[in-house]
Formats: structure tokens, C-alpha cells, sequence
């Protein structure tokens, strides 16, 4: 049976302005240590100001944010329902006949709303955010990052000319461009020719543009070069798609990089698993819901409010840590994508509900 209208809306309110204060909090806590962490990078690169720092940190924050917005979904649908058990707002509606699966229905339903609008909007612009972030962090970062860790982007490639290794710090996102790149030239019959270092490096159909190039050889004197060419067998859409994360491709954009991906011989999974993910978001969304009523709903005067709140901050642990072990087990190969994806949202449903029949059914 529904709720009322007038009780329905008073408790969809009631639990969208929870989760939205704390998805606030989580946010402004996870810029706040975000630019921490970059003002600190910042000592090592050159061109970072403070000003930059602060730009670069919020276009990071929502792409992480995004990634726990269903613990803020959680704790929110706990705190409204502790709330509402501490004001008797729940003794009163009990008494009044109706059940919890009743007035479980507005949170429900605000979870589902806000996952399908998390899935269509929000993930789109956090992901156009994340690029521009990485192109940001590319150029001021790149080296130094990559020198200290050693996570190189490394490229081998045939062409008329023969065979080139190319190496990069670090690859501008949605642009076949390598920052700080490095190729190694070899002739049709292997011998080492030259080796040209850039700035940037842009591909073309058919060939490498190089920025600032410095190229070296044994049989002649170091040359510096403007604009330097290089012949590739390379599409720019090939290697579009494999340096871009998953992550940074919008929820409309995933099943055309899926098949272009997979047009290009290319491995899709990780495209796969996150458009798997973006579209298990709602019920996710209402897993945490459940999640929180199962260890939420007992009256005040009872006692043992601690004990609750621990249980749901285990129960968010738990989900949390089952979710990544799905993902990377889809990543990896060793479970379909669409298993990865859904397991927690459909185990954590079940899981809820099971605990909400017998705490009031049972």
C-alpha cells in the first residue's frame, strides 16, 4: 500500500536534504585535502600556482566524489531515520498503521531519483571535468610524477620507415597527444637511427607532429626543431581509446567507445565494467537505503543507538570492500563485466531487505 501524499513528501524532503548535506560535507572535505595534496605536489613542478591549484582541485573533486556517493546515501538514509526515531516521528506513524516497508518508500524513491540523475547528469560532468583536469595535470605534473613513480606510457609502432619505441610521461585525456615524449627510431632492419625528444606529440592520419624537438643521432650533431614529423601506422582513434580511463568517458558516451574499442582490436572491458556500473547506480542507491533501515529503525528508548550506527558503518565497510573486489575481478578478466557490476547492488538489496522482513515480519 502507498504512503499519503502530504507524509510522503514530508519524508522525501526530509531524506533529500540529509543526503545532500552529507554529500556536501563529503565533497568539501575531499577538495579540502585534495588541494592539500597538489600544494604539496606543487613545490616539485614548475607554473603551479596557488590559483591553479585551486582550479585543478575542483575539477578533480567530483569524479571522486562520485565514487563514494553511495556511502553519502547511506549515512544520509541513517541519519534521517535516526533522526525520525528520536523525534517519535516513527512511534507515531507505527501507531498510526503504518509499516516500515511504507515509509521506507520515500527514501526509496529519492534513491532512485538521485542514481538516475547521478547516472545521466552528474557522471557526464564530472567526467568532462576529469579531462580537463588530466590535461591540466599532464602538462604541469608529468614529469616529475612520472620520473618519481616510474609509470611511463609506452607506445611501439611500425611505419614506412621502420619501427619506433615511443615513450610519454603522460597522456593529454579525449586527444591521441603524449606529453614529454621520447621516441626511439630504428630502421626496416632494426638498427637504432635517431632518438627525438618533444614537448608534446600529436597524431595525425599517418604521421606524429613533435613540438619543440630535439633530435639526436650517432652520425650527426644534435638538431633542434619547431615542428618534426614522424611517420606512424597509428589511427588517432586507437590510441584515443587506450589511453583514455574509463572513468574520464561520459555515461552517454561508453557504448560508442565501447565499439570503436572493440573495432580497433582493442581490450573493452574496462569500458564495459564501468557502463555496467553507471547503470547498476540506482539500485545501488537503493541497496544503501536498505542498508541503513535494516540497522536504523529501533526506537531510541531502547538503548543501543552506538551499537546501530557501528553496524551500518560495518555494513557500508563491507559492501564497499565487496564492490571493489567485484570490479576488480571484471577487471582483470575472471568474472563478465555485467556480474561485477551488479553484484553488490543486487546482493546489498537482498541483504537489506532479508533484514528488514525479519526484524518486522518476523
Amino acid at each position: 500500500m502507498l504512503i499519503g501524499v502530504t507524509l510522503g513528501r514530508y519524508l522525501s524532503l526530509r531524506f533529500l536534504k540529509t543526503i545532500l548535506a552529507v554529500f556536501a560535507t563529503v565533497f568539501l572535505l575531499v577538495y579540502t585535502l585534495d588541494f592539500v595534496e597538489l600544494m604539496r605536489r606543487a613545490g616539485d613542478a614548475q607554473g603551479a600556482s596557488t590559483g591553479l591549484m585551486v582550479t585543478l582541485a575542483l575539477l578533480r573533486t567530483p569524479a571522486v566524489v562520485e565514487q563514494v556517493m553511495p556511502f553519502a546515501v547511506l549515512f544520509g538514509s541513517m541519519v534521517t531515520l535516526l533522526n525520525l526515531s528520536r523525534r517519535l516521528e516513527l512511534v507515531i506513524a507505527r501507531a498510526a498503521g503504518i509499516s516500515a516497508w511504507q515509509f521506507l518508500q520515500p527514501g526509496v524513491f529519492i534513491a532512485l531519483a538521485l542514481g538516475i540523475a547521478v547516472v545521466t547528469l552528474y557522471n557526464p560532468l564530472s567526467a568532462m571535468l576529469k579531462q580537463r583536469a588530466g590535461v591540466i595535470e599532464a602538462r604541469v605534473f608529468a614529469r616529475s610524477s612520472a620520473a618519481t613513480t616510474g609509470q611511463y606510457i609506452w607506445v611501439r609502432q611500425r611505419s614506412v620507415d621502420g619501427q619506433a619505441i615511443v615513450r610519454a610521461d603522460a597522456a593529454s585525456n579525449d586527444s591521441a597527444t603524449l606529453v614529454n615524449v621520447t621516441f626511439f627510431l630504428f630502421d626496416p632492419h632494426g638498427q637504432f637511427t635517431e632518438r627525438v625528444e618533444a614537448r608534446e606529440a600529436d597524431l595525425h592520419s599517418g604521421y606524429w607532429e613533435l613540438k619543440d624537438a630535439r633530435v639526436t643521432s650517432a652520425t650527426s650533431e644534435p638538431e633542434t626543431h619547431t615542428t618534426y614529423l614522424i611517420a606512424t601506422n597509428l589511427e588517432p582513434s586507437q590510441v584515443r581509446e587506450s589511453f583514455l580511463p574509463a572513468g574520464s568517458v561520459p555515461f552517454w558516451r561508453l557504448p560508442s567507445v565501447i565499439e570503436r574499442t572493440e573495432r580497433a582490436g582493442l581490450d573493452s572491458t574496462p569500458y564495459r565494467l564501468q557502463l555496467d556500473s553507471l547503470l547498476a547506480r540506482p539500485l545501488l542507491f537503493v541497496a544503501m537505503v536498505m542498508v541503513a533501515a535494516s540497522v536504523s529503525l529501533r526506537f531510541f528508548r531502547f538503548g543501543g543507538v552506538a551499537r546501530m550506527v557501528l553496524s551500518g558503518v560495518v555494513a557500508g565497510f563491507m559492501l564497499y570492500v565487496a564492490t571493489e573486489l567485484m570490479e576488480d575481478l571484471g577487471a582483470s578478466g575472471l568474472v563478465s563485466p555485467m556480474v561485477a557490476a551488479w553484484f553488490a547492488a543486487v546482493v546489498g538489496s537482498l541483504l537489506g531487505t532479508l533484514a528488514l522482513l525479519y526484524q518486522e515480519d518476523g
